[in-house]
């Protein structure tokens, strides 16, 4: 069996479903007394109607409260003055007033803690029950079966409808911290998806505008010497616009999949065209699960984008290789821009890059090592 969520209108109106379990209740009480249910002589109902009226607003304002896990303000005046209602006109109104302790007993679960709920609780069933006898034995030919079963009537059925009543009460307090989980975890769904979109951003417009700063540059510089290969650069330039382009409507979609190996050619192909030496060691390039192959590609982008934009590297190495069941990647340049600048490599896109190796429950590190920059995340390689 599968736990089903309640329907949209009941978390928005739960109240409404407790204030319509009270009325019948109270409704009903009238009718018995005006008809001389129980063999008691009939009474005029606008006495009965006034008092259940009464009643009801008091167990109600008690309801509502219970509800929202508190007690009322003066709750022990409205408690005495439920109860002075409920027993004191029996003797006007005839025995069958006596079902509105119903609510009285409701209130008494509400209100009361510990022994005196109980107490109460009792007491109130100890003369429900006496009352009914009362009632019961003057009428000529009832067996003692029949007036032992009216009494466990007498004892259940007000139990049951009193316990309904404060459950009632209870489930609207739980139905009000469902919605308030809901909304929390809606809230929280949203803020992750923030992070989410601005990582993913920044590590993609990182390496493209990066990029597309170098092509321009480059192409502004070959204007005058050779207007063919500045032609390309440009045109290659448009071409890493419109994938960033791309890149950033797949991503509001979350639909952007990275390659590792498409990451590492064209970090190649960036830091060449920057004057970088860059050198490769990455033959036995292994076949990775998904998430593991995430983390590692965007380490590589992300890694690119620290070269090119927060070092003077003249060299840069990256590593891919196996160890175990584990999968380490090394990125490391000669960059490092003099004592004051050894933390300008540890921008805020490394955060995403440990976010990643996270997930993928690896492991991130990132700092100066002899003068040089050292990027290196481990990943498992289970699944390969």
């Amino acid at each position: 069996m599968t736990a089903s969520i309640p329907p949209r209108w009941v978390l928005r109106h739960p109240r409404r479903l407790l204030i319509a379990l009270h009325v019948p209740l109270a409704a009903q009480v009238p009718v018995y007394t005006s008809l001389g249910a129980d063999g008691s002589p009939p009474t005029g109902p606008l006495p009965a109607i006034l008092l259940a009226a009464v009643i009801l607003a008091l167990q109600l304002r008690h309801s509502l409260a219970d509800a929202r896990g508190e007690r009322p303000a003066g709750w022990r005046w409205s408690l005495t003055a439920v109860l002075l209602l409920t027993y004191a006109p029996i003797w006007a109104l005839g025995l069958n007033w006596v079902s509105i302790s119903t609510l009285t007993m409701a209130s008494t679960l509400m209100l009361l803690r510990g022994l005196p709920r109980l107490v109460a609780a009792a007491a109130q069933l100890s003369v429900f029950a006496a009352l009914q006898l009362v009632a019961t034995l003057p009428t000529p030919g009832f067996s003692v079966w029949q007036i032992v079963i009216l009494e466990l009537y007498a004892v259940i059925v007000p139990t049951l409808f009193a316990a309904a009543l404060a459950g009632g009460a209870r489930l609207v307090r739980l139905v009000d911290e469902l919605e308030a989980a809901r909304t929390e975890l809606a809230a929280t769904a949203v803020g992750a998806e923030r992070i989410r979109v601005s990582r993913d951003l920044h590590d993609l417009l990182g390496q493209s505008l990066s990029a597309i700063s170098l092509k321009g540059d480059l192409a502004l510089r070959l204007l005058a010497k050779d207007s063919a290969a500045a032609h390309a650069e440009i045109e290659s330039l448009t071409g890493v616009a419109r994938d960033a382009l791309r890149g950033v409507r797949a991503i509001t979609r979350d639909e952007h999949t990275v390659s590792l190996r498409a990451e590492i050619d064209g970090a190649a192909a960036l830091l060449g065209a920057a004057g970088v030496d860059i050198r490769l060691d990455v033959a036995d390039l292994p076949p990775l699960p998904a998430p593991a192959q995430n983390a590692l590609a965007w380490a590589v982008r992300e890694g690119t984008t620290n070269v090119l934009r927060h070092s003077e590297a003249g060299s840069c190495t990256l590593t891919l290789s196996r160890q175990g069941g584990r999968v380490r990647l090394e990125i490391v340049n000669d960059g490092v821009r003099g004592e004051a600048g050894r933390g300008s490599q540890q921008g805020s896109g490394l955060a995403g890059v440990a976010g990643r190796a996270e997930a993928a429950s690896g492991s991130f590190e990132a700092g100066v090592h002899d003068g040089r920059f050292r990027l290196s995340v481990e990943v498992p390689a289970q699944g390969a």
